[in-house]
């Protein structure tokens, strides 16, 4: 386990998915969590990352892996 925190402020639980956003497309882009942080991701848990939405004008873009397990 990768051990890290939702960003949102005030959310203490755990990440299980990286936000970032591509400006020159207008979307942001929610997938897997990243196996290292980045300055320009946002880990989010996996309420915030269901309940995101975007800014008028923009797409959200949800990548999901499928779990064969």
């Amino acid at each position: 386990m990768l051990d890290r925190q939702c960003s949102k402020s005030s959310c203490r639980r755990e990440a299980v998915a990286t936000l970032t956003y591509v400006y020159a497309d207008s979307m942001a882009v929610v997938g897997p969590l990243a196996p290292d942080k980045s300055p320009h991701g946002f880990d989010l848990c996996a309420e915030h990352a269901e309940r995101l939405s975007a800014p008028q004008g923009w797409r959200v873009m949800r990548h999901q892996t499928l779990d064969n397990g």
